[in-house]
């Protein structure tokens, strides 16, 4: 046991300053003066020199030799440990860093490009993170599948062919659903202006609703949402549009899913390799589940009725009509705000385009172009603007390439969840009703999130379901909502 305590030992302090890594990035995205971005660029480069270094150490593997697993947590801890000593030292020091630098960096050039309309901008500096990425997948891939290779870091496990498939089988029910629902009759979005103190009062009220502990988070703005740390410091954020409050409040209702699941790990996982979300796809499903399939829900929509009245006084929809309103279907740019019709096709779109770039058939040079084209076919609708086109998302300026499939696969595992949830829970509605989703969370908290990384992906949404991985929940879940609250 002398090498495994050793080894954990260890990991924990890789994993700390890991954390402190991320505290960082949040900071960048929150609080951070933009003038500061250039030595916050050399500071994230050194402290992932310090990182590379302590995951490259040949202690590592010696340990990883010697050590002896005892419970089925250890056999957890040394296959993830092992998976990550085994990418780190395929990957040269010197380019982990410059990686952690120059992607500190494009995020504010992404940024002020996106504000300004200027895709031009931003090139030179995507051109620059691609090349990175792509050098980075050669070394791990070893002439192997270059995207597999990046996806790996998101979905341990799956291949770009498998998600491929899983796509094409999605593909043509979503479009069939999308069509029928073209010819509904839709209500008009909610009007009015909705003050930024009133929209974060209430979405703080939700967020502790859902489970959200601010004794160990809080609540911020960032230009795109998102979540960041694990255990005892786990923070999210959120935007605020005075005209669209349903922006604020469900961009915030889908973080707090990322920030409960990684709150609700156990203790005894804390700053270990099973210490946080096992996959960014089941993490997606946990953010995607909370937003859609509860707060979503028309049982949920008359108690948020109530609660937005309270916040914001009359509003332009009545409590019966308010389910169809926070489900409308529209076609639209922006992934983040895509209802659940389309969001699965923004992500299909994305996840083409990434393979094309490290496939080779597709450069930077003509990224825009190729966006342009393909969301003009899947959508019907031509790119007024680069911010509602292809500088819409930040993850490609930070290097996140494999990461944007994760959200579709996320939508599948929830789906997967919701059909156990709802077999498990048939009161749920009443619970809905009055505002309550404790009972749905604590499922989710016993099923999943409690466990950490201490199964893989596969494991985990079939050990909570019973049931094997498949489409079928998610499409059918999307058929019976839409068609009972649209006619179709």
């Amino acid at each position: 046991m002398a090498a495994l305590d050793d080894l954990l030992t260890y990991n924990r302090k890789t994993e700390a300053l890991g954390q402190v890594m991320g505290r960082l990035g949040w900071d960048q995205e929150t609080m951070m003066p933009p003038g500061a971005a250039e030595q916050r660029g050399e500071e994230m480069a050194a402290l992932e020199s310090v990182l590379h270094g302590r995951r490259t150490d040949p202690r590592v593997g010696e340990w990883l030799e010697t050590a002896e697993a005892a419970t089925d947590a250890d056999h957890a801890q040394l296959r993830d440990i092992a998976r990550a000593h085994k990418r780190a030292v395929k990957v040269p020091a010197d380019l982990a860093a410059e990686l952690a630098r120059v992607t500190s960096v494009s995020q504010g050039i992404w940024a002020k490009a996106r504000a300004a309309e200027d895709v031009a901008a931003f090139l030179p500096t995507l051109k620059h993170v691609v090349a990175l990425k792509r050098d980075e997948a050669a070394a791990i891939a070893e002439g192997g599948d270059l995207y597999d290779a990046m996806l790996e870091d998101y979905e341990p496990g799956t291949t770009a062919s498998e998600i491929g498939a899983l796509f094409d089988r999605m593909r043509p029910r979503l479009v069939a659903l999308r069509d029928r629902l073209a010819g509904a009759d839709m209500p008009a979005p909610l009007s009015g202006t909705f003050p930024e103190a009133a929209q974060m009062a209430l979405s703080r009220e939700t967020a502790a609703r859902f489970g959200y502990d601010f004794d160990h988070g809080r609540v911020d703005l960032a230009v795109h949402p998102f979540s960041s740390g694990s255990g005892a410091d786990v923070r999210i954020t959120t935007r605020v549009d005075e005209a669209e409050p349903l922006g604020c409040l469900y961009s915030t209702i889908h973080e707090v899913g990322h920030a409960g699941y990684e709150q609700n790990i156990a203790e005894a996982y804390r700053l270990s390799a099973l210490g946080q979300g096992v996959s960014m796809g089941v993490h997606e499903s946990q953010s995607r589940i909370y937003e859609n399939q509860l707060a979503r829900s028309p049982a949920f929509a008359a108690f948020l009725h109530g609660r937005m009245t309270e916040h914001f006084g009359t509003l332009s929809a009545s409590a019966e009509e308010f389910a169809r309103v926070i489900n409308r279907v529209e076609t639209g740019f922006i992934r983040t705000e895509a209802d659940e019709v389309h969001y699965n096709l923004h992500v299909m779109l994305r996840f083409d385009l990434e393979r094309q770039l490290f496939g080779g058939s597709l450069e930077v040079a003509d990224l825009e172009e190729a966006w342009n084209t393909r969301f003009a076919s899947d959508f019907g609708m031509a790119v007024d603007r680069p911010s509602n086109g292809v500088l819409q998302d930040v993850h490609w300026s930070v290097g996140l390439f494999g990461y944007f499939p994760t959200y579709a696969l996320g939508n599948v595992y929830a789906g997967c969840l919701h059909a156990g949830l709802r077999r498990d829970l048939p009161d749920l509605d009443t619970h809905l009703e009055a505002g309550d989703p404790a009972p749905a969370l604590d499922w989710l908290r016993e099923r999943v999130q409690a466990h950490g990384g201490l199964r893989s992906p596969v494991e985990t949404i079939r050990h909570a379901t019973g049931a094997e991985i498949s489409e079928a929940p998610l499409l059918d879940y999307l058929d019976a909502k839409y068609g009972a609250l649209f006619g179709v």
